[in-house]
């Protein structure tokens, strides 16, 4: 059996591969990708990635943004948030965002994967799922970044931080918080230890 034809019986539809992955079954990578690009067994969704497309009767299906996020990453530890999110915390913000944050160990910057951009920011931890706690302290992070009217927003958000579990926000204050944000929520979390004396 060639190379290429090795390579060929490697790829699954819908899944997506690095570069370097390939690389393991053929002597020939850049050829082979070349090839496979203009027979349509490859696309190239992003900066040395590339999927075979899976095909269903509406055309090719796009791969899933957490395949594609986790092979771009080579790494499955992160979490990632669309800013649509910090509408389910009631603080009025109804804005729809298109560039979903992807919280992670290893990638900062803005890149397109498959033809859509993603925020990548690197954190020393990043947390396993999301809840209200972190989704608060992460408004509270980014609020310079909403389009929403910051001074409407800011007391709704410390309201709200003051009806939620205050060992969980101060846990995610203190695991992913910003400087921002751990200044922002002092006068909530110093209340809870006032009242606990």
């Amino acid at each position: 059996m060639t190379a290429m034809a090795e390579l060929k019986k490697r790829l699954r539809p819908g899944q997506v591969y690095r570069r370097k992955d390939l690389a393991r079954w053929s002597n020939a990578i850049d050829r082979h990708l070349r090839l496979l690009l203009d027979e349509g067994r490859l696309e190239k969704v992003g900066p040395g990635l590339y999927m075979a497309p899976r095909k269903t009767r509406f055309g090719s299906a796009p791969a899933s943004p957490e395949k594609l996020v986790e092979t771009f990453l080579g790494d499955d530890r992160f979490l990632m948030v669309s800013p649509n999110a910090y509408n389910s915390l009631g603080l009025g913000t109804t804005q729809l965002y298109n560039e979903p944050v992807v919280y992670n160990r290893k990638r900062h910057g803005h890149f397109k994967l498959d033809g859509r951009p993603y925020d990548f920011r690197m954190r020393a931890s990043v947390p396993s799922s999301l809840n209200m706690e972190f989704l608060l302290v992460d408004l509270l992070h980014n609020l310079s970044r909403l389009v929403e009217d910051k001074a409407a927003v800011l007391p709704k958000a410390l309201s709200r931080a003051r009806s939620m579990d205050r060992t969980r926000l101060a846990r995610a204050v203190k695991d992913f918080g910003s400087a921002r944000a751990a200044r922002l929520l002092e006068p909530v979390l110093a209340d809870d230890m006032a009242a606990s004396d």
